[in-house]
């Protein structure tokens, strides 16, 4: 009966380590088991990222990329852009799990709410003034107007958003902690799926008439 007893407690104790012991599958990106792995962007087949160029067709020029080129932020009424040095734009920061963007902002520029759903993100303002602001998943509403030098954090998965509150252009850099990640913007999301996200859906949740979904899809292209 001890013996039993002792092993049913030496089975628990093993299970509670195994729960505490950090799970690689869950980390923001995989660890590198080299010194590096360019990805190969054209490779036929790629599994949760990106097979690495092979180390004789890599070049110092892979290594390198450039955030100093303003954005054209006049395209939309957001009167934003983001330069991405991602993966998929700097592909030398294949398994290495960082990136970065540039953000410049016009006057009243927005970056509108949104999500990374792979990556916590830091940046620093570097000129203007930039309202940056998130919430939690209790619906605790968290911001402040920053300067120039101030930085900021926002935890992974968290819907955040930036606004040029100054009275000329602003410019921000941000950075993640993975190498490719992405972006739910909500508006986007919710109204400009394809296929359609189902309006009996978006009427309960939103609790508005048929006729306002439509004009919300209607200026998303859905």
């Amino acid at each position: 009966m001890i013996k039993s007893s002792n092993s049913a407690l030496y089975l628990l104790s093993c299970l509670t380590v195994l729960l505490l012991l950090p799970v690689p599958s869950l980390s923001a990106d995989p660890d590198q088991l080299q010194d590096f792995c360019v990805a190969d962007l054209k490779a036929s087949m790629s599994i949760n990222g990106f097979p690495c160029k092979p180390a004789s067709k890599v070049s110092a020029s892979d290594f390198f990329f450039d955030l100093s080129k303003e954005g054209v932020t006049n395209t939309s009424n957001l009167n934003f852009s983001i330069t991405s040095a991602n993966v998929l734009t700097f592909p030398a920061v294949n398994t290495l799990g960082i990136a970065m963007n540039r953000v410049d902002y016009g006057p009243g520029g927005l970056n509108p709410p949104h999500s990374h759903p792979r990556a916590s993100e830091s940046g620093v303002i570097i000129k203007g003034r930039v309202l940056v602001g998130f919430v939690t998943t209790q619906n605790v509403y968290y911001s402040k107007v920053l300067k120039p030098g101030e930085i900021f954090v926002i935890p992974r998965g968290l819907v955040h958003f930036q606004k040029n509150v100054g009275k000329g252009k602003a410019l921000a850099y941000t950075s993640f902690n993975s190498h490719l990640p992405g972006a739910v913007i909500l508006a986007t999301t919710l109204f400009g799926s394809q296929p359609s996200m189902p309006n009996e859906v978006l009427t309960q949740a939103f609790r508005v008439e048929d006729s306002v979904i439509n004009t919300m899809k209607s200026k998303f292209g859905s």
